[in-house]
């Protein structure tokens, strides 16, 4: 059993790494991916960059990873009411999952490039995956599965599903789409909830 000091010193690492992310996270929304460099890190949250490599001993990419990390478990958490609402009927149910998956890109733009565009230190899609990157996914297949007419396949169907909605979420942020996201929303619905 570890003592008190003990137990209070994993806490302070853990609260000067959650800090680290944090100030990552803010500087990349803010600024851009560019703008995370351990110096300015090291600068936001008052350590001195051998410290953050204490942390992540792999520098910006494992501080990349544990930004995703962050991002994977609040998308999970925004789409899994769209898996749980009972009383929702099928295209309620899907709307709700793809305007939660759009609405979490375009409000997160910065950690949305680090789940799904920048390179990460974790296996993604493999066995030993996290779990916390898998659950967003299994948001998608639970809630493809609570619908009236059940897909054939659901996983396929949901990575057809997953690859829609990142499509929209990337190209209305690159500026290849109008602003108007209704009627893709609407669309969807129909394809996945007919």
């Amino acid at each position: 059993m570890p003592t008190p000091a003990a137990e209070r010193r994993a806490r302070e690492v853990q609260e000067r790494r959650d800090r680290i992310v944090a100030a990552a996270r803010t500087l990349a929304e803010e600024q851009g991916w560019e703008a995370v460099t351990t110096r300015r890190l090291a600068d936001a949250i008052e350590y001195s960059q051998p410290v953050l490599y204490g942390h992540f001993p792999q520098g910006r990419a494992q501080i990349v990873t544990a930004v995703a990390l962050v991002g994977f478990e609040e998308i999970a958490a925004a789409l899994a009411p769209a898996s749980r609402g009972e009383e929702l009927s099928d295209d309620e149910r899907v709307r709700a999952l793809v305007t939660a998956y759009l609405d979490f890109a375009a409000r997160n733009p910065a950690t949305y490039d680090a789940m799904f565009l920048l390179p990460l230190v974790v296996p993604f899609a493999e066995d030993d995956t996290p779990e916390v990157m898998k659950a967003g996914f299994a948001a998608i297949v639970d809630t493809l599965q609570r619908l009236e007419r059940l897909p054939a396949e659901p996983e396929t169907t949901a990575e057809m599903l997953w690859g829609a909605m990142h499509g929209l979420a990337s190209l209305h942020r690159a500026g290849r789409l109008s602003a108007a996201t209704d009627d893709r929303v609407e669309a969807l619905v129909r394809l996945f909830a007919p």
